[in-house]
């Protein structure tokens, strides 16, 4: 599940005893930058769908640690400027250059490495 909303200095182990009220947590995750700062979202795996279901119901809207937290099924999402129709690449940005460009991810690499 998809857990947003979430305060800043949440923990991995206060988001897996929060969703243990609905059954039995086997994964819990809050997303950090590359800085270790948390970027206000997480993800919660339960044991069973059933489970699952039954905490998206009760959870979502619900308050967590003085904030109204989202919790809905976890979706695959598409990176990058990859868009898959003729040229690959959305309109109005070159193949060179963006953030999606290889080369780019590789001078960023570097640029961290020094």
């Amino acid at each position: 599940m998809y857990v947003g909303n979430l305060d800043y200095n949440t923990t991995d182990k206060e988001l897996e005893d929060f969703f243990s009220k609905e059954g039995t947590v086997t994964y819990s995750k809050v997303i950090n930058r590359i800085d270790g700062k948390s970027r206000g979202f997480g993800f919660v795996e339960m044991e069973s769908e059933e489970q699952a279901k039954a905490a998206v119901e009760k959870l979502n809207k619900s308050e967590f640690m003085g904030r109204t937290i989202v919790v809905n099924e976890a979706r695959t999402q598409n990176k990058g400027n990859y868009k898959p129709r003729e040229g690959g690449y959305r309109e109005g940005r070159s193949r060179e250059g963006g953030k999606g460009d290889l080369n780019y991810k590789l001078r960023k690499l570097r640029r961290s490495i020094r």
